[in-house]
């Protein structure tokens, strides 16, 4: 691993900039077992999303793919907090790299409760999803509500002392604003964005393809609207140097350059891994040329260093002209 992608992210030593995302690698053993992947080429792996008691999920069809991207609703299906911590956790090589559990409730008391337990383990950092677009109970309700939000992480930070990372959700009015009430609740990290709220429709049946009729839409389609939340959670981050993990579409070495221009410190990818699992290597290669290209030492010298472009408008300058005509 080159050393100019080895970074800081919360007090967690990371080996390169890159985070699998919960969902997308199971447990954090599924991919091992692919020629030529190894858990050492990233930061951190979040592991699947966790709920206090074991959850079955939605009903199928759980995912459909859709122009450059997908829809899942999987609905957190897992066997529960207690086989995570009594009987996965134990088998993970935490020498390899972070492991940072994603915990969900449906209530205030559950969150608070099941970060209890996992403050007790050996996992590195807990990432609380409260802003999963595919559960009926909690999930995007605590998400889109700022204020709720902040009730969330407040609990869940009375009860642990490993480092948080609140994921948000893109489905509300103003993210920045959402992020400032969870840095009030005392998060350590975000993660921007969670998926999009889609559906896809079967036009024979005329119902949606879907089972639970509507889920989360990630991929390439979601990267442009994943850039743009990214710098306006900066923002407001970088105020309090609350690290932010960028992700949304990301399958380049490119597109990770761009979500750490806009003020990501880690950049997380997902969907990408389905069709190349693979890909982290190529993007850790391409980032660390890149940086070497550039003269900059480490990815700390490029977060958040966009420059605006001036919003004067060519309609502006004309119509100033034409008063003076």
């Amino acid at each position: 691993m080159n050393n100019n992608l080895k970074n800081q992210f919360c007090g967690l030593f990371f080996n390169s900039p890159i985070v699998l995302l919960s969902g997308c690698v199971g447990f954090g053993k599924e991919y091992t077992n692919i020629d030529g992947f190894t858990n050492s080429d990233v930061g951190a792996i979040c592991l699947k999303g966790t709920t206090l008691k074991r959850c079955l999920g939605n009903i199928p069809h759980r995912v459909t793919e859709t122009p450059s991207g997908m829809i899942n609703a999987i609905g957190l299906q897992n066997p529960g907090s207690d086989v995570v911590i009594n009987k996965i956790l134990p088998k993970l090589d935490k020498t390899e790299t972070n492991f940072i559990i994603n915990i969900s409730g449906s209530s205030f008391e559950e969150y608070g409760e099941i970060t209890k337990r996992f403050d007790n383990t050996d996992i590195h950092a807990i990432e609380i999803n409260i802003s999963c677009p595919n559960i009926k109970k909690g999930g995007v309700t605590f998400g889109n509500d700022p204020n709720m939000s902040y009730r969330v992480v407040e609990i869940c930070r009375r009860n642990t002392t490993k480092p948080i990372i609140t994921k948000l959700s893109p489905n509300q009015t103003d993210i920045a604003f959402s992020a400032q009430r969870c840095i009030d609740a005392g998060t350590d990290g975000l993660a921007v964005i969670n998926t999009l709220m889609g559906m896809a429709i079967n036009i024979t049946t005329k119902k949606p393809i879907i089972g639970n009729n509507q889920g989360g839409v990630s991929g390439p389609a979601i990267k442009p609207i994943a850039l743009l939340k990214v710098y306006q959670v900066y923002q407001v981050s970088k105020h309090y140097n609350i690290p932010i993990i960028g992700q949304g579409g990301i399958t380049t070495a490119n597109d990770a350059i761009e979500f750490i221009i806009a003020g990501a410190s880690a950049i997380g990818i997902g969907t990408a891994l389905f069709y190349d699992p693979l890909v982290c290597h190529k993007i850790n290669h391409g980032i660390s040329e890149y940086l070497n290209n550039n003269n900059l030492n480490s990815i700390d010298d490029l977060i958040g260093t966009l420059e605006l472009n001036s919003t004067t408008s060519q309609c502006d300058t004309y119509l100033d002209k034409s008063r003076i005509l």
